[in-house]
């Protein structure tokens, strides 16, 4: 069974396919949402010199961007529209394989879908499916008032 209360367009492939927003982080350092399935949505991010850390590593702040932007991105598909929305609450994220090249892919799975909070798991993966970071991303669902007439 689906967990999506929204659809995801993920737009024609190209250089705009997949884009999560214009003018954010995620699409200054090439975030890009390849895949949304039944209880997960996959994006990528490439290892290169908008990400990397001066020794040449992907850097661990560019994986927590990349989990966020998912989890975040996954959250507020799951929340009925015009009702609610999800922002970050607490992220955090063990980082247990250097990447230095190519592209990472992220997978954002609930574990916790509730009225108030939401917990997802972002796994990293390299090229090679090999795990590169493992981050837990906690939202805060808040609802959104009526307009008020003035």
């Amino acid at each position: 069974m689906a967990i999506w209360k929204q659809a995801l367009e993920l737009g024609p492939t190209g250089a705009d396919g997949g884009l999560p927003a214009r003018n954010t982080l995620g699409e200054r350092i090439g975030i890009r949402i390849t895949e949304i399935g039944a209880d997960y949505l996959r994006g990528t991010l490439p290892v290169d010199a908008r990400t990397r850390q001066p020794l040449g590593r992907l850097h661990g702040g560019a994986s927590c961007a990349l989990a966020e932007e998912l989890g975040s991105i996954a959250a507020n598909l799951c929340l009925e529209p015009g009702r609610a929305f999800a922002v970050g609450l607490e992220i955090n994220a063990n980082h247990v394989r250097a990447a230095y090249e190519g592209v990472v892919t992220g997978t954002a799975r609930p574990l916790h879908l509730g009225r108030s909070t939401q917990v997802w798991e972002i796994r990293i993966e390299n090229e090679a499916g090999q795990l590169v970071c493992v981050s837990r991303l906690t939202v805060a669902v808040v609802p959104l008032e009526p307009t008020r007439p003035a």
